[in-house]
């Protein structure tokens, strides 16, 4: 049996909307697409959307301590810029 959907997934929306060097929105880290087609998305299309989404703004926080831990390494060994 199929379970009713009575409320619809709010966007994630951050009012950002700023894009970054892939295309994907700095604030919500949705694709031009996701952004442009979000009111015509099913709940499970949305939530999908959501996941890709989180996964990434997650490669983001890694890509960022990433370059914070390089930065550190290069001062401590005296390649300060």
């Amino acid at each position: 049996m199929q379970q009713i959907e009575i409320f619809d997934i709010p966007s994630p929306c951050k009012s950002i909307c700023q894009v970054n060097n892939r295309g994907y929105c700095k604030g919500c880290y949705r694709s031009r697409d996701e952004r442009f087609n979000w009111n015509t998305l099913t709940n499970t299309q949305k939530r999908k959307v959501l996941s890709l989404c989180q996964q990434r703004y997650k490669r983001y926080l890694q890509k960022c301590q990433a370059a914070k831990s390089q930065e550190a390494v290069d001062k401590q060994q005296g390649f300060e810029f």
